[in-house]
């Protein structure tokens, strides 16, 4: 399969991940008030991870920007992964959102190793 194809197959499957959480932080849904103050953090802290992940969604979307959508997905669910495996743990619907940080983390990675060529420090220099 051709790179462009699975960094968009990649891209796309990273974007309904986060993409789906934002509705629950913009909202101050429930379930994200509850989930946030576990972590010792309130509505502005989970809005502002709300708005660094529509971010991240709006690049992995845009051609040129692909690469910082995927570091920036990367640098956020890496915090999403630590939080599971230091206070949220992986049972329950805690699990299932771990997990998906898991697939997130690995498919922003591999979005930003097909597009690195976007990425001054680690690309090429034409």
């Amino acid at each position: 399969m051709n790179k462009n194809v699975i960094s968009w197959i990649a891209q796309i499957i990273v974007v309904v991940i986060i993409g789906q959480t934002l509705f629950f932080k913009f909202t101050d849904a429930p379930e994200t008030v509850e989930l946030f103050a576990k972590l010792g953090m309130g509505a502005f802290e989970y809005k502002l991870i709300g708005v660094l992940e529509l971010i991240a969604c709006i690049l992995l979307l845009v051609r040129p920007l692909v690469a910082w959508g995927g570091v920036l997905g990367v640098g956020l669910m890496s915090g999403a992964i630590m939080a599971h495996v230091t206070k949220l743990g992986f049972s329950g619907d805690a699990g299932v959102l771990g997990v998906m940080a898991i697939i997130a983390w690995v498919l922003s990675a591999v979005v930003v190793l097909i597009n690195r060529n976007q990425l001054p420090i680690i690309g090429k220099k034409d």
